[in-house]
């Protein structure tokens, strides 16, 4: 190739390599699957159960079980309002989901809010009865 051909394609080069997609990055973190994160709560081994949902949002930042557990996580940490984001995260994916209800309720307890607290009861309420294990543990922490 002559030295005044490279210099004619060179623009047109360097424009294809601009445009090309960049590869996302292998950091060389495996995303743990959700039952290591729960059994790290069971466990509660919650500083690793924050971890590993961390990296499961990440990788899927659409996953409501994986922010309703990062709440629940957070929460027994005392990280009330990042507990709070993960919730209404996990509600904005998916406001039936009862368990975010649930653990967002405690939260709402905690707090001292018993009207969102009530609200979310209510909610459940209407998704599941009154028998489902998720209003039977809300309506429990309410009532103190």
């Amino acid at each position: 190739m002559t030295i005044g051909l490279a210099l004619r394609l060179a623009p047109a080069l360097l424009v294809l390599a601009l445009a090309a997609p960049v590869a996302a990055v292998d950091t060389g973190t495996p995303v743990p699957q959700l039952s290591e994160a729960r059994a790290d709560i069971d466990a509660e081994a919650w500083d690793s159960a924050i971890a590993k949902l961390k990296l499961i949002v990440d990788a899927d930042n659409t996953n409501a079980d994986a922010y309703n557990l990062l709440g629940y996580a957070l929460r027994h940490t005392g990280a009330n309002e990042r507990a709070m984001q993960a919730y209404t995260r996990a509600l904005t994916l998916d406001p039936q989901h009862t368990g975010a209800l649930e653990y967002q309720g405690v939260l709402f307890v905690i707090l001292g809010d018993l009207d969102k607290a009530n609200a979310n009861l209510d909610k459940i309420q209407a998704i599941c009865g009154t028998s489902c294990e998720e209003y039977e543990d809300l309506a429990e922490a309410i009532k103190g």
